[in-house]
C-alpha cells in the first residue's frame, strides 16, 4: 500500500511539471500587417489649364484737365481725390476782362442791328421810287447793296459775340468725364493759358479699367500635348499677391506683332471694377486659360514618379496589389497633371504612401477623395 501511494504522488508531480511546460510555450507570431496606402479612383472630365502672366492696369479713360483760355485762379472747386461727374465744376478762372470783351461783342452787334434795320428801310423807301423812276435803277442798286452788307455785318457781329460767350463760359473749367480726379496742380492766383504743358488736375475712371498682358503666342491658341486643339482665351481673372482677387475681364484684343526678343503678344482685358481696388499703374497677375478639354484624365502631381525613363504612377488592380504603371503626361492643371495616355477611366492611382510599395505587393488602400478632372484653382505661373 506504501509503494501504491509512493507512485500516485510521483505521477501527480509529472503531470504538474508538464502542465507548466504547456503554459510557458510561446504564441505563434502574427502575421504582419499590410502596407496601407491612400488611392483615389481617376475619372475623366471637363478640364481647363490655367497659367498666370504678369499685367499692368490701365485707367479706362484719362482726362487731363487744361485751360482753354488763360487767367488767374480764383477758385478750386473739388475735393482731391474724390469721385465727380462729368460736367462738374472743377476751377474758377477769372472773368471780369471777357465779361468786357463780351459786352463790347454785344455793343458791336447791337449797332450792327441798327445800321441793318436803316438799310432796310431806306431800300423799301428807295424802291417805290425806283419804280416811279424818280431815283435812278443804279442809286436803288447800291442802297441794296448797303442792306445786303448791313445783314452779313449783323451776322459777323453775332458770331463774334458767341465767341465771347464761349470764352467767358471756359473761365468755368468742367470735368469732361466722370471719374476719379487726383491731386491739383495749381493753386488760387496762379496764371493759367491754354499752351501751358502741366495740366491744371487729372481724372481717371476706374469703375472700369484695362488689365494689359503679355503672353505667350501659343497662348492664343495652339496644339495641347495629345494634339488636341486649344481654343483662344476669352476671359481672365486677376490675381493679386498670389491670391484670386474675384475679378474677371473679358478679353478685347490680342496684338497682331509678335515681341522677336520675348515672343509675346500683347493681350487687353476690360475689368469691372466697382471696388477701385484696381488703380492705373498697379501690377497684377491675369489669370488666363491656355487650354480647354471637354474629356480627360488628370492626377494628382505627388503620384507621378518622374525618372529619366519617363513618368509612372502606382496603380492597383482587382485584389489590390501594386503595379507600377508608365503614362504620358500633358499639360500643368494647377497642383495636376493632366494624363495624355497610360491609364484608364476607373482605375485607381495611389496618392500617398508610395515609399511603402513595391511591385507586385498587396495593400491595404483607403480611399481618398475622389477626383476628377476639374479646373484648379491655383495654375502655374509665368514670370
Amino acid at each position: 500500500m506504501g509503494r501504491l501511494g509512493g507512485v500516485r504522488c510521483a505521477g501527480a508531480v509529472a503531470l504538474g511539471l508538464l502542465l507548466a511546460a504547456c503554459g510557458t510555450r510561446p504564441a505563434p507570431e502574427a502575421a504582419a500587417p499590410l502596407p496601407r496606402v491612400s488611392v483615389v479612383t481617376v475619372t475623366a472630365g471637363a478640364a481647363t489649364a490655367y497659367t498666370d502672366l504678369p499685367g499692368r492696369v490701365a485707367a479706362f479713360r484719362t482726362a487731363e484737365i487744361r485751360p482753354q483760355v488763360g487767367g488767374i485762379v480764383e477758385r478750386r472747386l473739388f475735393e482731391q481725390g474724390a469721385e465727380i461727374e462729368a460736367g462738374a465744376p472743377l476751377f474758377q478762372l477769372a472773368s471780369a476782362a471777357l465779361q468786357a470783351d463780351v459786352d463790347t461783342a454785344r455793343a458791336a452787334l447791337n449797332r450792327a442791328q441798327a445800321e441793318a434795320r436803316r438799310t432796310t428801310v431806306y431800300s423799301a423807301r428807295l424802291g417805290t421810287l425806283a419804280q416811279a423812276r424818280v431815283v435812278s435803277r443804279q442809286m436803288y442798286d447800291d442802297v441794296l447793296a448797303q442792306r445786303d452788307q448791313a445783314a452779313a455785318d449783323v451776322a459777323q457781329a453775332q458770331a463774334a459775340l458767341a465767341r465771347r460767350l464761349l470764352d467767358l463760359g471756359f473761365t468755368r473749367v468742367e470735368a469732361p468725364i466722370s471719374g476719379r480726379i487726383e491731386q491739383a496742380r495749381v493753386t488760387e492766383g496762379a496764371l493759367v493759358t491754354a499752351a501751358d504743358a502741366t495740366p491744371m488736375a487729372t481724372i481717371q475712371q476706374i469703375d472700369q479699367v484695362y488689365v494689359d498682358v503679355r503672353a505667350p503666342a501659343a497662348v492664343l491658341g495652339g496644339q495641347s500635348a495629345d494634339g488636341q486643339r486649344a481654343r483662344a482665351p476669352l476671359e481672365m481673372e486677376v490675381v493679386i499677391d498670389g491670391q484670386p482677387s474675384g475679378l474677371r475681364g473679358r478679353l478685347l484684343f490680342s496684338g497682331t506683332t509678335v515681341d522677336p526678343g520675348t515672343g509675346d503678344v500683347l493681350l487687353r482685358a476690360l475689368v469691372d471694377n466697382p471696388s477701385r481696388r484696381l488703380l492705373p499703374g498697379m501690377y497684377v497677375q491675369a489669370r488666363v486659360a491656355t487650354a480647354q478639354f471637354d474629356s480627360a484624365l488628370t492626377v494628382a502631381e505627388e503620384a507621378i514618379i518622374r525618372s529619366d525613363t519617363g513618368a509612372q504612377v502606382w496603380v492597383l488592380d482587382g485584389s489590390n496589389h501594386a503595379r507600377l504603371q508608365p503614362i504620358v503626361t500633358g499639360e500643368q492643371i494647377g497642383r495636376r497633371v493632366r494624363v495624355v495616355d497610360g491609364l484608364r477611366n476607373g482605375q485607381r492611382v495611389v496618392v500617398a504612401g508610395v515609399e511603402r510599395l513595391a511591385d507586385g505587393i498587396r495593400v491595404d488602400p483607403r480611399s481618398a477623395t475622389a477626383v476628377t478632372a476639374a479646373p484648379i484653382a491655383q495654375p502655374q505661373s509665368r514670370s
